[in-house]
């Protein structure tokens, strides 16, 4: 590899790859950064906005010329100053004129030019027309007046303006928004009139401060009628980094108890926001929305109706919701970066931003007056010499009818100058009336005046000031208009909890011995009658509703949560509870619980030993599930029992050997996860063994009965009869009757 360039002896230049990569992206960036990408502080517009304007207000388009097709603007912009891609210039063009994408439209198109559900459903170029809209003219009214510096097209046979003229800052007022190479840019639309008065506060106290100027201008003002939530802390951050963010909240009204949009977020789009409405009242989560409707129309353009599905629906705490988890709600990146008045790229802040902007206008407004001054000082030249000729004008026409060389002979006679003395032979014959020289003397007069008033002004500091001042303030009265997007502090959109946003019904979650589950509207159901897939049958049931979780308890002490509300219907089979958790391998279902989180279950193993647990902290919705109950080596869980009153229920332990024990529930503690504490006294060799283990657990409220199964037969305990059984916690228990010591399942509250 060669250090440095070489050129070999045929002429060809031989660079490092290193340097020539090095060299071709640096160019790159420069130019999409310069170029392309990023806004000038001057006008406020890109390169390829600029020449747009241009070749439109070359063309004669202005705000009140006839409409003249889009095709035809494209084609004088690329073919004259942009030698780029057709759609991507008449896609810049369609921008500038669409009204809910531009704060200040710069192009008023007649056609299809897009609409704020869909802002590339414009028409082709072939078939609109455009023409440059009235505001366009406080980018061109001053543009032959010698304000901007010019420069060639790409193919050196034009000129073109390097800047506008802008008379209003633009580059806040229409905002950009642009990717450069590392770079970006995401100036939001400001009101017109906000602007102005910030700089003329500026132009009038140079020291003050960006909180001063803040007075003036409160914050963005978009197209949409949306409301910025931001609080103002925040936006004066964002004036005074240069960087931050914007949050956007649609506007409603309630109509006769329907919920009617009114106005939505920048570039948000209502029928999108629509169907984000649409896919969560499929997915059943938003249960109190009945029904959706777009009324929008020409005289409405935005009209979104959300029709509650009870007049008892809260409406601002649905909103929060919708606001929350869907497009009504946005936020917009701020960066104020954009090529100065020194060509650099640069984040600015508010009052750098307009100090420089008023710098630009300041030496355009000089610029202007000096152009004027030099016409009128040239103008006033020839006049002299007008004077002098109709002065002398017999010997005048004497020299033009008799010299060969009228011109020098002017010149010499008369002491004339070489302009003056064109313009004498310029003169026609009708022109050497006596009126003439009448007139002459008018504009003379006129023109010293004038003169004298742009030379006081181009010589005072403090009166160029007062006539930018001047002329910033008629601008905004003439193009500036009330603000659209109300500054209103507003605490963050919160979605509601799954819970909230569930319909409160009955429901029945039945889970089978294979692990299939299913739920049925309401509580009056058997489980033990629906139909079952073969070789399966019924294990356990729980009541509950349908806003609240099911919680399920596998072989191994592991529980899970599922919402009440996702289950299949009753009708069928179910579906399989592994499709939706992921238990250890070769664990089964034991139980299921249900109920409000404050709820109090006891869950035990068959070694004997068990807790109190809050239902809410069993609820872990996760695949995985959580750990909760331990089971001593060769034990097994038993299905969880209800807690009614943990004062007044007793506890039941029933072994495999006969045995029952009843004691007061209120003597096992209250855990969140453990092995427990002894229930009924079973030997943890004959455990491991599967000899002698407890069958079942149960606990009976107050004043409940207790009924057993055994084989075909069955006895009801009433409370009296429980007394018998009754002994301290981790006892043995007494025998049951005989031909019941064998016990399969109890049932709690049957006589």
């Amino acid at each position: 590899m060669l250090d440095d360039e070489q050129l070999t002896e045929d002429g060809i230049e031989r660079t490092p790859l290193r340097t020539y990569a090095e060299k071709a992206y640096l160019d790159y960036s420069m130019y999409v950064i310069l170029d392309r990408a990023l806004p000038h502080i001057g006008d406020g517009l890109k390169p390829v906005q600029r020449r747009i304007v241009y070749a439109m207000s070359e063309l004669g388009l202005n705000a009140a010329a006839k409409y003249k097709k889009s095709a035809r603007t494209v084609g004088d912009v690329l073919g004259k100053f942009h030698p780029h891609g057709d759609s991507a210039c008449y896609e810049a063009m369609v921008l500038m004129s669409q009204p809910f994408s531009y704060r200040y439209p710069l192009i008023d198109g007649q056609g299809n030019w897009g609409s704020p559900d869909d802002p590339k459903s414009f028409a082709a170029m072939r078939y609109t027309e455009a023409r440059l809209a009235r505001y366009a003219e406080v980018l061109l009214t001053e543009l032959g007046q010698g304000t901007v510096d010019w420069g060639p097209n790409f193919d050196g046979t034009l000129e073109e303006p390097l800047v506008l003229p802008a008379r209003l800052p633009n580059v806040l007022l229409n905002g950009a928004s642009g990717i450069a190479v590392g770079m970006a840019t995401d100036i939001p639309p400001h009101n017109a009139r906000e602007v102005a008065s910030a700089c003329i506060r500026l132009l009038e106290e140079p020291k003050a401060t960006i909180e001063q100027l803040c007075e003036h201008v409160k914050g963005p003002d978009f197209p949409t009628e949306a409301e910025i939530i931001t609080p103002a802390e925040e936006l004066l951050r964002i004036y005074r980094n240069g960087t931050g963010s914007v949050r956007l909240r649609a506007r409603y009204e309630v109509e006769n108890g329907d919920i009617v949009v009114t106005a939505l977020p920048y570039q948000v789009s209502g029928s999108k926001v629509l169907e984000q409405i649409a896919a969560q009242m499929t997915a059943k989560k938003l249960p109190m929305v009945e029904d959706l409707r777009d009324e929008s129309d020409h005289e409405n353009p935005t009209r979104l109706v959300i029709v509650p599905r009870t007049n008892r629906v809260d409406g601002d705490a649905l909103m929060t919701h919708l606001f929350a988890t869907t497009d009504l709600e946005r936020t917009y990146r701020v960066n104020l970066n954009m090529i100065g008045l020194d060509g650099r790229p640069k984040v600015k802040n508010l009052r750098d931003l307009l100090k420089e902007w008023l710098e630009f206008r300041t030496e355009t407004v000089r610029r202007r007056l000096q152009f004027r001054l030099d016409k009128v000082l040239k103008r006033l030249h020839i006049l002299d010499g007008l004077l002098i000729a109709f002065l002398n004008i017999d010997e005048v026409i004497a020299i033009i009818r008799h010299e060969d060389k009228p011109k020098d002979v002017l010149m010499a006679r008369f002491d004339l100058t070489d302009t003056q003395a064109e313009a004498i032979l310029d003169l026609r014959l009708r022109q050497l009336a006596k009126l003439e020289e009448i007139k002459i003397r008018g504009e003379q007069a006129e023109l010293s005046a004038e003169r004298d008033a742009l030379e006081k002004t181009l010589g005072s500091k403090q009166r160029l000031k007062t006539l930018v001042k001047k002329e910033i303030t008629a601008d905004a009265d003439t193009y500036g208009d009330e603000r659209r997007s109300p500054i209103v502090e507003r605490a963050a959109a919160q979605a509601m909890d799954q819970t909230a946003l569930v319909p409160s019904e009955p429901t029945t979650v039945v889970l089978s011995k294979s692990g299939w589950v299913r739920a049925a509207k309401g509580h009056e159901i058997d489980p033990a009658t629906l139909t079952y897939k073969s070789g399966d049958e019924f294990l356990a049931a729980a009541q509950g509703r349908t806003n609240q979780l099911a919680v399920f308890i596998d072989s191994t002490g592991r529980c899970y949560a599922l919402p009440g509300h996702t289950f299949p219907s009753a009708r069928g089979h179910g579906e399989p509870l592994t499709g939706r958790v992921t238990p250890p391998p070769g664990a089964t279902f034991a139980g299921i619980m249900m109920g409000s989180e404050d709820d109090l279950y006891l869950l035990a193993s068959d070694a004997g030993y068990g807790f109190v647990a809050k239902l809410g902290e069993l609820q872990a919705q996760k695949k995985a599930g959580k750990a909760v109950l331990t089971i001593p080596r060769g034990a097994k869980v038993l299905a969880p029992a209800p807690i009614s009153d943990l004062d007044n229920d007793r506890a039941v332990a029933i072994s495999n050997e006969g045995r029952m024990l009843v004691f007061p529930v209120a003597e096992l503690p209250a855990l969140s996860k453990g092995k427990g504490n002894k229930i009924i006294s079973v030997a943890a060799a004959r455990v491991l063994e599967r000899t002698e283990f407890v069958v079942a657990v149960a606990v009976v409220p107050d004043g409940e009965a207790l009924t057993i199964y055994s084989g075909q037969r069955h006895f009801t305990l009433k409370p009296s009869d429980l007394d018998h059984y009754e002994g301290e916690r981790g006892r043995r228990g007494n025998k049951l009757p005989r031909g019941f010591q064998r016990v399969e399942r109890v049932t709690v509250g049957e006589k």
